[in-house]
């Protein structure tokens, strides 16, 4: 497997979604095609998030309101309050865009399997986008890999 790269075993033929797209077609996509997740891109076709079933299934989960002590005037948030607007904006968002993760990890088409593996488990991606400059040439999963193993 060492000497295996992305290019290797990554899908060629990758659906993507432009970030207008509705959640609802996405859901829709994602059950024709039988696919977890797919690169998000603006009206350039460039690379501005990634979507994952996670993320559409967020619209249909409680929103985890921080929790906080009111001190003096003031509010003192025990979690992130970042953490609260990003979930919010998933639970009410109508497009591809509004519930898409932002920054995407992604790899070359030269990037070790060894490499790829790792990245996936630090992160916690099921996915990577494998791009040739700005472009996305492929998709590596974590079934690409095992079934790379499974073959070695």
């Amino acid at each position: 497997m060492s000497e295996l790269k992305a290019r290797n075993v990554m899908s060629k033929e990758v659906l993507v979604v432009e970030k207008g797209t509705l959640v609802k077609e996405v859901a829709k996509l994602f059950t024709e095609k039988k696919i977890g997740g797919a690169p998000v891109v603006d009206e350039n076709g460039k690379l501005v998030g990634i979507v994952t079933e996670g993320d559409l299934i967020m619209q249909d989960v409680r929103i985890h309101f921080p929790t906080y002590i009111h001190l003096l005037d003031g509010f003192i948030f025990l979690q992130s309050f970042g953490r609260f607007e990003r979930e919010l904006k998933k639970a009410v968002g109508a497009r591809a865009e509004d519930v898409m993760t932002p920054d995407v990890v992604t790899v070359s088409e030269d990037t070790p399997l060894e490499e790829i593996a790792t990245l996936m488990v630090e992160k916690d991606v099921s996915r990577l986008p494998v791009l040739r400059g700005d472009k996305i040439v492929g998709m590596v999963t974590k079934g690409d890999i095992v079934r790379a193993i499974a073959r070695d």
